[in-house]
Formats: structure tokens, C-alpha cells, sequence
């Protein structure tokens, strides 16, 4: 229900924005069109009229002259010409303008008011024009309002020794009066015929292309609702090809990351399901182990005697050092995991934790008749990571080999310098691991069948791992059943 309210609101502010765009698109092009026709009618003119200034010149002025010798304007010529002009064409206007541009007569023109004959009409327009012999779209002065431009026509004379220009108005003012009253009207018919095939155009193309445009986000609100509902593997069909290719293909990306995470999920409870089981297990044979022991000493103290009591209480000693360590690794798997230890990276001599690490070995090696060597080049650079961390992770490997490696076996702690990292390798020669479980040997508590009655990897690898994982390293193990376990990770060299 959300969904259709959604879908319908978004598909009325398409229609309305869609409508607005129509409306302001037909409003423009109703402006453009009056602007461009009202251009059209006033170039047209002046194409049409272009020679008009030329031919009153050619005709009239042969045998009359504008201007008489003593400098009078032919009053009576331009009386005739007027008359001619205007049974013609009442929008025509004549002027007589001398060579600087100043009104020196015209029928339509007071020349009683003394602003008349200081009326001068700017002759750049004109000079174009004549140059141009009309070709070009020009708008000159008008002598009656010289703030107003208007379409013409005009040509130079010389006639007895007088010079000047006939310059004529193809759209004279009342004309202009007219034909704007005129064109008032036809432009509100204009407007409101655009209007109405716009709005109507509107409703047909509006309908059709919101449906269209909102097809394919039906499509993807449609399988938002079926992954919404349950349905994990519904995906849409062709998303690449879909116009909402960006919000299609990432709702697919996303389906298959949610489902993965959830399977992931599932993963990991089974895992924590089965790391609950194994370190129940791992505690209670300790705990049992004490409890058993605690309770034979309670009711067997006065029968036992000191050499018996020690070894219960070295057996109690022994379990409770195993449970401690066990808990301890669990503790700090927890912290690694949770992301909770961030690592103090600093370079640092791996040389020196390889043999510090060796000497706190020696002896626990000596206990259990295992040979433990460590081989080293020369000039070992520095290294870059957290001192602590790496320690540990080699501690647990070390650990590991001393566990595994039989009585009379050999470990060995191998130092290499590369070009751009230090090789850091752990070797013994115990029993090995098979091919098939040294991929799972790095998960949390996977105990392995190892060949020794009740001895597992427990946390120890996942730990090293974790720390690996941590300076943006991994670690490779290489291992044949009898042949032995060799485990491999690399630290990048300090540049200075």
C-alpha cells in the first residue's frame, strides 16, 4: 500500500512537471513566434520597398527639382508625390533630409512648430542602406519620434546643384498604431490556440510518457515488494539494458550482497554454533580434570601420601595452566575479531625478536629433546609493523611446531631478506598436515586429526591469522603428511 502512495505521487509530480514544461515551452514558443513574424513582416518590407527612395528620384526629380535656387523646397512636388505614395500605400511617410541628416520637409509633419526643422534623423542607417543597395535588414530613425525605429527606404540626389536624401517610412507611426491594435488581438488568438493544443498535447504525450518513464521504475518498485515479501532469488530481468541502468543493476548488486550476507550469516552462526561446542568441550576436559582430582584428594588426603598428593596436585596445576592459556586465547580471538586491537606499526629489527624469541624457547625445546635452530643472513633490514602483535603471531607458530614436533625432532625459525620484505618461516618435521585440511587449519577452533590423543589447533592459527590479516599480509602453509609443517608470512622492509 506505502508503495502504491509512492508510486502515485511520484508519477502526479511527473505529470505536473511534465505539464509545467509544456506550458512554458508553449508560452516561449508563442513569444518567439510573435517576435520572429513580427521581424519577418517589417524585412519583408523593406525588401519589398528596398528601390522605392530611387524610383520617386528617377521619376519625379527629372524635370522638377526638391529644392529650388533659392533654396526652397518644392512644396507642390512633394504634395504630388505624397498624394501618389499614398494612394499606393497609406503606411508610406516621405521626408526630404539635406546631406547632415535634418528634416527639410514632409507632408506629415508640422513645419509651423520650430522643433520641427531641427529634427535630424541619425544617417549611418541610411548610409548602410545605400551601400548595401538595401540588401541588408535595417531599421532607421523616425522624423516624427526619433526613440522609435522602423523599417525604409532612401537614396542620395544631386539635382541643380542641391543634394540631400528622400528618405521614406515603409511603416509609419499610425500605421503602427493600427496594425499593434490589430496584432494585439491576433496575439491573445495566438496565445490561447497555443495554449489549448499544448494543454491538450500535454494530457496525450503526458499520459503516454509517464507511463513509459515510470515503466521500468514499476518494474523495480514491483521487485523491491517481492524481495521485500520473501522472495531472496526475484532479480530484474535485463537491468543493464533498462533506462534506470544505474538504480537497476545496483538493486541486483544489492539483492545479491543482502543474500549473500544473510548466507554468510548462517555461516557464521553455524561456525559459532560449532566454536560453543569445541570450547565446551575444551573447557569441561580441564575443569573435569580438576574437579576429578580435587575431589579424590578431599576424600583420599589421610591415604595418600606426599609423593602421590604432589602428583595430583602437579596434574591439578597442569589442567588449570591449560584452561588459563585456553581462556586467554579465547579473550583475545574476541578482541581481534571485534576489531577492538589497532595495530602500532613502527620499523623495528625482526633479527633481534627472532632471537630473543629463540632464547625464550631454547629451554622448553631442551625439555621435550627437540632440536631448535634459527638461520639468518647477515645485515636483516628493518621491518614495518606492530612489535607486540608479531611476537605473538610467531609465539603461536612457535608453539604449534614445539606441540607437534616428536621427541628427537627438529624446528627450525628461518629469516630471509628480500628486496621490498623480510620472509619470516616456521619448519618442523612432525607428523604434517593433509592436503585437503590445510584450508581449514586458519578457521576458528577447527580441531584436525593430527595423530597425538587429544592435541588440536585450537585458537592459535586463527589468531596469527587475524594478525595477518592486520598488517595487510597472509600466511601460506606448506605441509606433507610425515614430512612435516612449514608456515610462511612476509613483513614489508622499512624505507626511510
Amino acid at each position: 500500500m506505502k508503495n502504491n502512495i509512492l508510486s502515485n505521487r511520484l508519477i502526479r509530480k511527473l505529470a505536473f512537471s511534465f505539464l509545467a514544461i509544456l506550458l512554458l515551452a508553449g508560452t516561449g514558443y508563442t513569444i518567439a513566434a510573435i517576435y520572429f513574424s513580427n521581424n519577418y513582416f517589417y524585412e519583408t518590407t523593406q525588401r519589398l520597398h528596398a528601390n522605392l527612395a530611387q524610383d520617386l528620384i528617377d521619376e519625379k526629380f527629372v524635370e522638377a527639382s526638391p529644392i529650388d535656387s533659392l533654396g526652397n523646397v518644392n512644396k507642390e512636388l512633394f504634395g504630388d508625390i505624397m498624394h501618389d505614395m499614398m494612394a499606393v500605400n497609406r503606411a508610406i511617410e516621405v521626408y526630404l533630409l539635406d546631406v547632415n541628416g535634418y528634416v527639410q520637409y514632409s507632408v506629415v509633419l508640422d513645419h509651423d512648430a520650430p522643433e520641427t526643422n531641427q529634427r535630424r534623423i541619425s544617417l549611418e542607417p541610411i548610409q548602410e542602406f545605400i551601400d548595401n543597395n538595401g540588401s541588408n535588414y535595417i531599421l532607421g530613425d523616425d522624423p516624427k519620434d526619433t526613440s522609435v525605429k522602423s523599417v525604409f527606404s532612401a537614396a542620395y540626389f544631386n539635382k541643380a546643384g542641391k543634394e540631400g536624401y528622400i528618405y521614406i517610412i515603409l511603416a509609419g507611426k499610425q500605421y503602427l498604431i493600427t496594425r499593434n491594435q490589430l496584432f494585439g488581438s491576433y496575439a491573445l488568438k495566438l496565445g490561447l490556440g497555443a495554449s489549448a493544443l499544448t494543454l491538450l498535447f500535454a494530457a496525450i504525450l503526458g499520459i503516454l510518457s509517464v507511463w513509459y518513464l515510470t515503466k521500468n521504475l514499476r518494474e523495480l518498485v514491483f521487485a523491491a515488494r517481492r524481495f521485500q515479501d520473501g522472495d531472496l532469488q526475484y532479480r530484474i530481468k535485463d537491468a543493464e539494458k533498462s533506462d534506470l541502468e544505474g538504480v537497476t543493476t545496483t538493486f541486483n548488486q544489492m539483492a545479491d550482497t543482502i543474500l549473500a550476507d544473510i548466507d554468510k550469516i548462517k555461516s557464521l552462526e553455524n561456525l559459532r554454533t560449532e566454536l560453543i561446542a569445541n570450547i565446551s568441550h575444551d573447557l569441561r576436559t580441564p575443569l573435569s580434570i580438576i574437579q576429578g582430582y580435587i575431589e579424590t584428594l578431599q576424600m583420599k588426603d589421610q591415604e595418600l601420601d606426599t609423593e602421590q598428593r604432589l602428583e595430583y596436585l602437579k596434574t591439578i596445576n597442569t589442567s588449570g595452566e591449560r584452561l588459563s592459556k585456553l581462556i586467554a586465547q579465547l579473550f583475545e580471538y574476541s578482541k581481534l575479531e571485534a576489531n577492538q586491537i589497532e595495530p602500532v606499526k613502527e620499523p623495528f629489527l625482526i633479527s633481534e625478536l627472532a632471537n630473543d624469541i629463540h632464547r625464550n624457547y631454547i629451554m622448553m625445546a631442551k625439555k621435550k629433546d627437540i632440536s631448535l635452530k634459527l638461520e639468518m643472513n647477515e645485515g636483516i633490514p628493518l621491518v614495518f609493523g606492530d612489535i607486540s602483535l608479531v611476537e605473538r603471531a610467531i609465539q603461536n607458530l612457535m608453539d604449534n611446531a614445539l606441540k607437534f614436533t616428536p621427541i628427537g625432532g627438529e624446528v627450525v625459525v628461518k629469516i630471509l631478506a628480500g628486496k621490498d620484505d623480510v620472509e619470516i618461516t616456521i619448519k618442523d618435521n612432525g607428523p604434517g598436515i593433509k592436503q585437503e585440511n590445510q584450508a581449514l587449519i586458519f578457521e576458528r577452533y577447527r580441531q584436525m586429526k593430527t595423530g597425538q590423543q587429544g592435541v588440536g589447533v585450537g585458537l592459535g592459527l586463527a589468531i596469527v591469522k587475524k594478525i595477518m590479516e592486520l598488517h595487510n599480509a597472509s600466511i601460506r602453509v606448506f605441509s606433507r603428511p610425515n614430512e612435516g609443517t612449514a608456515f610462511t608470512f612476509h613483513l614489508p622492509v622499512y624505507n626511510v
